[in-house]
């Protein structure tokens, strides 16, 4: 792909570019496995606190937020990495990192084990996600970039929405572990052919260097707030202590927005956020983050608790709804193409708080599958296809070619921020025992808001080629 960016221009190919639908297809398996290994734990979670008895809802939530956390805030620096090191060379390397520490995490014989594993996986992933991107993008011509990153987009939307139904089969089929393991094969056929096939392109100038402060900062405001959500019911926890962590948040976000301001090399340029759609976008992606987290981990919670399936049966149930991602991903964005991607965000938006308030209103304690869940399944399903790829594609439809990266990777950090969040309240309303239909209320009441919270956000949001934008 040419540009004529001065930092754009300063990249350098070292080999030939192959076809661009192989290089696509090399990149997406690697990131399929990391959206699909974000979301297969909501299956697995249960599973994984029985495997280690005495273990708190609160505490094993760490099996999921450490690695979110951490993922969150990789991912930005991550995208300069790739930019300036080597975007074939970065991937390979997080490709490798994501599949060693998936078998670490297989192998665990302890909570604190399994968390450093997965810290460790979060490295990769964050490694791995803003590099394929970018491999991505430079394969396609740009006339065809709005398609292309909604299909990238998609495939993870896909592998996060399969990941609860397939990590419930593997689970109660051969055990928690194997959440983990699944990861092995697949991966190691991306990380073959991407060795034989990807091309080289590097940044002739200067390192960019990743900003240690900003990192933590943004790690220790994410993390204490998540703290603050799943200690709030806990008797061990005073008042006190929840208002230090929350406090400690607050704190910590203020010091990072300072912090990105004075610093030579910030971990997130603020200047991204001069663009209003691209702040936007991402205020409706962090939104939708936290009801998405929300919709798939309790509703595990409501099959196994409330209606008593077991966990294949639950993971047989959802399936419908993942089905009906991908099409939708591409009707999304080949009309994103010729109209913007407006139009399927804020009507997707409204489709997902509809699947919302039929969760909310219809289902009851008897189980009732084909008329009282599958109809906002459906409804679910094909927000999902209409949302998520279309924040991907919009967050960076407008940035500079340079950006790439970096651009992608705050709107994907941003989701996983979202995603902390929506684990941390599931937990809270969901985590403790003798659930019934009652429990879910709250839960649904606040996804129907934050769906038409994420539609609202979206109004503002111009991606309409120059053709048929108004002058």
């Amino acid at each position: 792909m040419t540009t004529t960016t001065p930092r754009a221009a300063a990249l350098v190919t070292t080999r030939p570019q192959a076809a661009p639908w192989p290089v696509f297809w090399i990149a997406s398996i690697a990131v399929f496995l990391v959206s699909l290994d974000s979301t297969m734990l909501f299956a697995a979670f249960s599973a994984i606190r029985a495997g280690f008895p005495g273990t708190s809802a609160a505490d094993m939530s760490w099996v999921l937020n450490g690695y979110t956390v951490v993922y969150a805030a990789m991912l930005i620096p991550a995208g300069g990495i790739a930019d300036t090191h080597g975007r074939k060379k970065v991937f390979l390397f997080g490709v490798t990192l994501f599949l060693a520490s998936s078998a670490a995490c297989g192998l665990a014989g302890s909570v604190a084990w399994l968390v450093a594993a997965r810290v460790t996986q979060a490295f990769g992933a964050a490694l791995l996600t803003p590099a394929s991107l970018s491999i991505v993008l430079d394969a396609f011509p740009h006339s065809k970039r709005a398609m292309t990153v909604s299909l990238w987009g998609a495939v993870g939307g896909l592998a996060a929405a399969v990941g609860p139904s397939l990590g419930s089969f593997v689970v109660q089929s051969v055990g928690w572990q194997w959440a983990f393991y699944l990861n092995l094969p697949l991966g190691a056929v991306s990380l073959w052919r991407g060795a034989a096939l990807l091309s080289e392109a590097k940044k002739a100038d200067s390192r960019r260097p990743v900003d240690g402060v900003g990192m933590g900062l943004l790690i220790l405001s994410v993390g204490a707030l998540a703290l603050s959500i799943v200690q709030s019911q806990s008797p061990q926890w005073t008042p006190t202590d929840l208002a230090v962590a929350a406090g400690t948040s607050v704190v910590a976000l203020v010091g990072f927005v300072i912090w990105a301001r004075v610093a030579p090399a910030p971990l997130v340029d603020l200047r991204l956020f001069r663009h209003r759609t691209y702040t936007f976008v991402n205020l409706a992606t962090l939104v939708y983050g936290i009801s998405f987290s929300m919709m798939f981990f309790a509703f595990f919670f409501y099959m196994t608790d409330v209606w008593h399936y077991t966990l294949s049966q639950a993971g047989l149930a959802i399936t419908p709804g993942p089905l009906l991602v991908i099409p939708f991903a591409i009707l999304s964005g080949r009309g994103a193409s010729r109209i913007g991607h407006r139009p399927f965000l804020v009507g997707g938006g409204l489709l997902y708080a509809c699947s919302g308030l039929w969760f909310l209103l219809v289902p009851g304690p008897q189980p009732a599958y084909l008329t009282h869940w599958l109809p906002g399944l459906i409804l679910s399903g094909i927000s999902v296809g209409l949302v998520m790829p279309s924040l991907s594609a919009a967050a960076v439809n407008r940035l500079p070619a340079d950006q790439y990266a970096v651009g992608s990777a705050v709107n994907q950090a941003t989701r996983q921020i979202g995603s902390v969040m929506g684990v941390a309240i599931t937990v809270l309303l969901l985590g403790g025992a003798g659930l019934t239909h009652k429990s879910f209320v709250p839960l649904y009441a606040g996804l129907v808001l934050l769906a038409l919270l994420t539609a609202l956000l979206c109004l503002p949001v111009n991606t309409r080629p120059a053709k048929v934008a108004k002058t």
